[in-house]
């Protein structure tokens, strides 16, 4: 199966960077069209209207805000004939939700990417309906430019995979700006603590992918008996600390993901 014509409606922050990663990982510029009413230009190729144009797409992603669904809905349901695979990257919306919007959809798919696909290196959550092995396998080829795709068993599992995938950039990003702040109370510079908060997580993160032991077994190689890091993670791992704060973000993030979903669910 060959997805050769792709129409992204909406290209924000997500669509943008999936749009990026694409161009980047080779797709020709001429199998895109973007839809989108603010975007001021597109990249060289690709092709930018205003409106949803009423054509035959292979596939139709789907990357406005989850509360516009309504909304755009019947705009774009024209776009989508019984060929087409729609993908959606709006947080909370089910399959079922998006099925009674596109009911001629060939299959839908939710995506959760994150904005590493903009370099290849995104985590892409995949959950389905409507498609045999070979439209699987012709969704995991179009998405694998931008990173790893994962299909999920279950799509119970999204709300949680969103938190992970979805929000954890954010809060990574967040302890690396605490790194860095750390630093600048024991005195180093801001800009240059920023600097070096960023080439420890960035070396830190590829050597962890690379590794052959687990990201707690790094921690611990580092550490030495009684040495300076290991009374730092002694208080990060005092009553689970850091495991704690973080299973708390993660819960918050997962339980907005579900009320998003039932907000969409009600219309």
């Amino acid at each position: 199966m060959n997805l050769d014509k792709v129409l992204i409606v909406g290209c924000g922050n997500m669509g943008g960077a999936m749009l990026q990663g694409w161009l980047a990982g080779g797709v020709a510029p001429g199998r895109i069209t973007v839809a989108d009413p603010r975007m001021a230009e597109a990249p060289a190729g690709v092709m930018l209207v205003r409106e949803v144009p009423v054509a035959d797409f292979d596939v139709v992603l789907l990357g406005v805000k989850p509360q516009l669904l309504d909304a755009v809905a019947p705009q774009v349901a024209p776009a989508i004939g019984q060929g087409t695979i729609l993908l959606s990257i709006l947080a909370g919306v089910e399959l079922a939700t998006l099925a009674t919007r596109f009911p001629d959809a060939k299959g839908i798919v939710r995506v959760m990417p994150n904005l590493a696909a903009a370099i290849g290196r995104s985590p892409l959550a995949l959950s389905g309906q409507g498609l045999d092995q070979a439209g699987r396998d012709a969704v995991t080829a179009l998405l694998e430019p931008l990173g790893t795709p994962e299909w999920l068993a279950s799509e119970d599992l999204f709300d949680a995979v969103t938190a992970l995938a979805g929000c954890g950039p954010a809060f990574v990003y967040r302890y690396i700006d605490a790194l860095a702040a750390g630093a600048t109370a024991l005195g180093v510079p801001r800009d240059q603590a920023q600097r070096l908060a960023l080439a420890t997580a960035e070396g830190s993160a590829l050597l962890a992918a690379s590794s052959e032991h687990g990201p707690g077994e790094l921690a611990r190689r580092v550490a030495s008996p009684g040495g300076s890091t290991q009374a730092g993670l002694d208080v990060l791992d005092a009553d689970q600390a850091l495991v704690r704060l973080v299973e708390a973000a993660m819960t918050a993030a997962e339980r907005r993901s579900a009320e998003m979903g039932r907000d969409a669910r009600g219309g």
